[in-house]
């Protein structure tokens, strides 16, 4: 069983393809000089892939890890009690990048799909194969939503073509197909609001590099800046938003996303920009008060040792656009208000 989404009308660009008995990863650490791609055949591979940022961004990361528990129940075939025998694959994974909300949220969707009853003749590692192709397919739907309602934000506020900057890589790469904050301005440039598209490289992982090849695969205009010219680029550019991904939404609108969002958002408060986070319903966690409990995850060995995410308060986020809505100047109660509602699409 191979699946792979449909690309017609989305972003031609692919992360990943699932093939049955194994899962194809696009190495994303070589783009843009090499397109290689990573074929995984168990969880452990899986893991390894998304420790080392084969796979990237937090929904990717979540969509992976669901085929990698599909992978380990292929491995082991037959058990009397399934969750007892993936535990340790699903610790594996979990533990492979602590700070992606959307990793927890798959894995819980795995676990109560084990918790259902299943028959005596269920073919489970088929049942968890499709539950993870759901995943996928949600998330691709979901970004499609977000890039529509993104879209009508910045359309509501201005229907002249203006200039953007986004940071990090929240495109197709990043999840199951479209993007989140590229979905958005994927969006906007379809609906004629882009007059230029700014991006900062986002080092120490280069996220940038990666956004910039996948808008040039598509076509899309964009100039590549360095991290340090984001002040410059607000104050002479002209910009009127800020739209950047997350990889974990706190209960009170705190974010944690690509190291260097913070000080983004507060470039972007002081000469008057809007600051636009998109991120699908699975990124937010209402257990967490603030997005300081968040582990943000040791410092990279292959980064050079370097912290990879930061926490931007939800005091410098203008609007945070999920796949079931929106939330203007975000805070605990208009989040778990929005967190109630059925998807909008």
């Amino acid at each position: 069983m191979q699946f792979q989404p449909q690309a017609a009308d989305l972003s031609g660009v692919q992360a990943m393809e699932w093939c049955g008995s194994s899962l194809r990863l696009l190495d994303q650490r070589r783009l843009p000089e090499e397109g290689n791609w990573v074929e995984c055949q168990d969880a452990v591979q899986v893991a390894e892939a998304i420790r080392t940022g084969v796979v990237q961004g937090a929904a990717a990361v979540g969509i992976a890890a669901a085929y990698g528990i599909a992978l380990a129940a292929r491995r082991i075939g037959q058990a009397q009690d399934w969750t007892a025998a993936l535990e340790a694959d699903f610790a594996l994974l979990s533990a492979a990048r602590p700070s992606a909300a959307n990793l927890r949220w798959a894995l819980r969707m795995l676990r109560e799909r084990l918790r259902r009853p299943l028959g005596v003749a269920a073919n489970i590692p088929e049942l968890l194969a499709q539950a993870a192709i759901s995943i996928h397919v949600s998330d691709r739907e979901a970004n499609l939503a977000m890039g529509k309602l993104g879209m009508q934000v910045i359309r509501r506020h201005d229907r002249q073509p203006q200039n953007m900057l986004t940071f990090g890589n929240a495109g197709a790469l990043a999840g199951g197909g479209y993007g989140s904050a590229l979905g958005v301005i994927r969006a906007a440039h379809a609906a004629g609001l882009v007059a230029e598209l700014h991006a900062c490289e986002t080092r120490p992982g280069r996220a940038g590099q990666r956004t910039l090849w996948e808008l040039t695969q598509d076509e899309l205009p964009v100039k590549l800046h360095v991290d340090a010219a984001a002040g410059h680029l607000m104050k002479s550019e002209n910009l009127s938003w800020v739209v950047v991904g997350a990889e974990y939404i706190a209960a009170n609108g705190d974010v944690v996303s690509a190291i260097g969002t913070y000080a983004l958002a507060i470039l972007a408060m002081h000469h008057g920009l809007r600051f636009m986070v998109v991120a699908p319903s699975s990124s937010v966690d209402l257990s967490l008060e603030t997005a300081d409990e968040v582990d943000l995850g040791q410092p990279s060995p292959g980064q050079g040792g370097q912290q990879l995410f930061d926490v931007t308060p939800a005091d410098l986020i203008d609007v945070i656009v999920t796949e079931k809505g929106i939330v203007e100047r975000p805070d605990q109660p208009r989040l778990a208000e929005l967190l109630s509602h059925r998807r909008l699409h």
